[in-house]
């Protein structure tokens, strides 16, 4: 698979009762393919995968991949705090359809660089699909130095990726730096991704791009391109969108804003909770501005 281009961690819409809005969903999914983002991301951190159900989560996979009938490479997010429970989990899951796990370091145990240098490696040594490593401290408290990254990404050739949310551009050169041929660093923050492509990413897992996906595809081909007075203009447009919907948390800002497009209800599963209404107003003016650009 390859992770150059634009991903989308895609939500997963509510009904009031708190189901899942499986019409809401294809929306959602026919509007990213319709709007030439390069690959789906399912079941990440903005789908809330934390607070479905194992029954729910398998009829979300099957319902995207039906939807998708194979137009775009699927990413599956697949990660934990229980390296064994993870793997027998891998065992189990049928990988039709799917073309590569996302899974995020290790979160609350708090592991050493050993500890997570043998979790992946158990990952890597059980999954039959490439995985994306998922580097997010502020979430986790759990950081994948770059030497831990490299060392992963020279020893096993189906560790094929990174998705890099520390916001530290000296760890994250020195992994692209250092890197083996084919192994690709990919942003995991919207707001960084225009200056991350500049020292050599090859794309972004956007959360943006779930409201405005052929605005962030246009910015990242651009900038992939070296066209970066086309792809600043873009970047400008949407930043302080981008900033709104991270305030109050994700996926919080990102249901608000795709409500107010219409698009599914602004309902999430505690424990998050829907943004305050000086925010919700914040981001309906700013998406007037944005759609009459």
């Amino acid at each position: 698979m390859n992770f150059t281009g634009t991903g989308v961690a895609i939500i997963t819409p509510f009904k009031t009762d708190y189901s899942v809005d499986f019409n809401a969903l294809e929306k959602i999914v026919e509007n990213l393919i319709n709007n030439k983002i390069n690959y789906l991301v399912v079941l990440g951190t903005t789908s809330e995968a934390a607070t479905l159900t194992d029954n729910e989560k398998n009829k979300v996979v099957n319902f995207i991949k039906k939807v998708n009938n194979n137009r775009l490479p699927i990413v599956l997010g697949m990660g934990g705090n229980n390296t064994q429970k993870l793997v027998e989990t891998i065992k189990q899951t049928d990988f039709s359809g799917i073309d590569a796990i996302l899974s995020v370091a290790p979160y609350y145990n708090k592991p050493n660089q050993k500890g997570i240098y043998k979790h992946y490696k158990q990952i890597a040594e059980n999954s039959p699909v490439p995985i994306i490593l998922y580097n997010v401290p502020g979430r986790t408290s759990s950081k994948i130095s770059a030497d831990t990254c490299l060392q992963l990404a020279h020893d096993f050739k189906n560790i094929a990726a990174i998705k890099e949310a520390s916001a530290d551009f000296a760890e994250i050169m020195k992994i692209i730096q250092n890197k083996p041929e084919g192994f690709e660093v990919i942003s995991g923050d919207d707001a960084l991704t225009l200056p991350l492509i500049s020292i050599g990413m090859k794309g972004v897992i956007s959360v943006i791009a779930n409201a405005f996906p052929r605005r962030m595809s246009n910015m990242v081909n651009f900038a992939l391109n070296n066209e970066i007075t086309k792809a600043k203009k873009i970047h400008y447009e949407i930043l302080e969108m981008i900033n709104f919907i991270f305030t109050e948390g994700n996926p919080a800002g990102i249901k608000n804003l795709l409500s107010q497009m219409d698009m599914c209800e602004d309902i999430l599963r505690l424990p998050l909770t829907e943004i305050s209404n000086d925010l919700s107003v914040k981001i309906g003016e700013k998406l007037k501005i944005i759609e009459e650009v």
